[in-house]
């Protein structure tokens, strides 16, 4: 447990027949193709993070053991892909840390499936999932209270987009040009920000609702005023958007944290430029469980109950 409350949950998963070629028929893949990292039916174990606050709790969940996309930043990476979990791992997830602090819990439950993998690569499993999480006849969240964030994989978004009952959409950004996301996310070179842009621009939105593009700060990487600015424009024409802006959280990889002066510069200059943004400081850090810090780094499968 974090000294901010939150809670680190580590799930052991018993060894599923891998997905790897899951979703084709829409371009959507999880194989060697993006990163050339191969998928195995392998035991795993995979992180859920429980967050409560006065207001509401917030539960990050993971969608894959691992992940594939191979974003330079991110601890989860060094994982690679190990497995797809399915739906009913996926749930798990949410309704144990439920159960387990039902005395406490308000009235609001938030759900973000920003914990390991890409959803869009597991995409048959997370939707299951969210049908169940969604509907009033079962777990009966609001699509308004759960968010799924993708790196960007295009033919995902488009499907996504066509589902009657979905979750808001986020858009792991994290580079203000291809040649800066190019390095650090690749799979910018598959779905460059031309196509990605589109496929944002074209995405369905109710009266309230907005995309939200989530922009890691890494120190002297791409924190600039500058980056600030090709930000805004890439913002411009894009409909209802926010920025979330997220300053790296340390761990092993060769980045450093962004300056408090850099920060408030970047958010001043998208307000400035018209475009709605916050500095979202990740909570558990001191655990290892705030955003891009999960790796399982201590764990062994055999610590922990395996769900089934």
């Amino acid at each position: 447990m974090s000294t901010d409350g939150s809670v680190r949950y580590l799930f052991g998963l018993g060894a599923k027949q891998s997905l790897s070629t899951e979703g084709t028929e829409s371009g959507v893949t999880a194989n060697a193709e993006h990163t050339g990292r191969k998928t195995n039916s392998q035991a795993a174990s995979v992180e859920a993070v429980f967050m409560p606050s006065e207001a509401r709790q917030t539960i990050c969940i993971s969608t894959q053991a691992g992940c594939a996309v191979d974003c330079q930043f991110c601890m989860t990476a060094q994982l690679g892909l190990i497995r797809n979990l399915t739906a009913g791992e996926i749930l798990a997830q949410v309704l144990l840390p439920l159960e387990e602090h039902k005395q406490n819990l308000t009235p609001q439950t938030n759900v973000v499936l920003m914990g390991q993998g890409e959803p869009l690569l597991n995409y048959e499993n997370v939707m299951a999932a969210m049908t169940i999480l969604l509907d009033q006849a079962a777990m009966g969240l609001a699509p308004k209270h759960v968010t799924l964030s993708t790196s960007g994989i295009v033919p995902g978004i488009a499907r996504l987009a066509k589902e009657t009952r979905r979750p808001k959409l986020a858009i792991s950004l994290n580079a203000s040009s291809d040649a800066q996301r190019d390095v650090l996310m690749p799979i910018n070179k598959k779905y460059p920000l031309s196509k990605l842009l589109s496929a944002c621009r074209n995405f369905p939105r109710g009266s309230r609702e907005y995309i939200t593009f989530e922009y890691v700060l890494l120190g002297g990487v791409n924190d600039t005023a500058e980056d600030a600015r090709r930000v805004a424009r890439l913002m411009a024409d894009l409909g209802r958007v926010k920025v979330n802006l997220i300053p790296w959280n340390p761990g092993s990889l060769p980045y450093q944290e962004p300056s408090e002066e850099r920060i408030e510069r970047f958010h001043k200059i998208l307000l400035e430029k018209g475009i709605p943004a916050f500095t979202r400081y990740s909570r558990g850090r001191d655990v290892m469980a705030a955003c891009g810090q999960l790796s399982l780094s201590e764990v062994t499968n055999n610590q922990l109950t395996v769900l089934s």
